[in-house]
């Protein structure tokens, strides 16, 4: 396994959580480590992603204000604190590694498996 997520669960809205996705080393040395999500039904959608020195960072606008993504490189392992849940960002959550930054899910070549996220109202 080179990408494991964890740290979902269940929350009531307007709360918080923080997703961690430990990397092997291999995968970890990507430029680009990113976070998708999907709920039932719909696509795989980009949330966040950051480059291998931490210095960018790039979110979806439903986001941006309330989570940030960050790495440790000494860990091999990013994280996506997610703060002032809605119940909107109900979805199972993955993390994703890519040598270029990319918008789309098809541009990562690996990834963890999901984590579900539940925020009820």
């Amino acid at each position: 396994v080179q990408l494991q997520a964890s740290g979902g669960g269940l929350v009531q809205a307007g709360g918080s959580l923080r997703l961690t996705c430990a990397a092997s080393e291999r995968t970890f040395s990507s430029n680009y480590m990113g976070w998708f999500r999907q709920a039932p039904g719909k696509e795989r959608d980009f949330v966040a992603a950051i480059n291998w020195n931490g210095r960018s960072t790039y979110y979806t606008d439903s986001v941006k204000g309330r989570f940030t993504i960050s790495r440790d490189t000494a860990k091999n392992t990013v994280y996506l604190q997610m703060n002032r849940l809605k119940p909107e960002d109900t979805a199972a959550y993955y993390c994703a590694a890519s040598q270029r930054f990319t918008w789309s899910s098809s541009g990562y070549a690996y990834w963890g498996q999901g984590t579900q996220v539940t925020v009820s109202s």
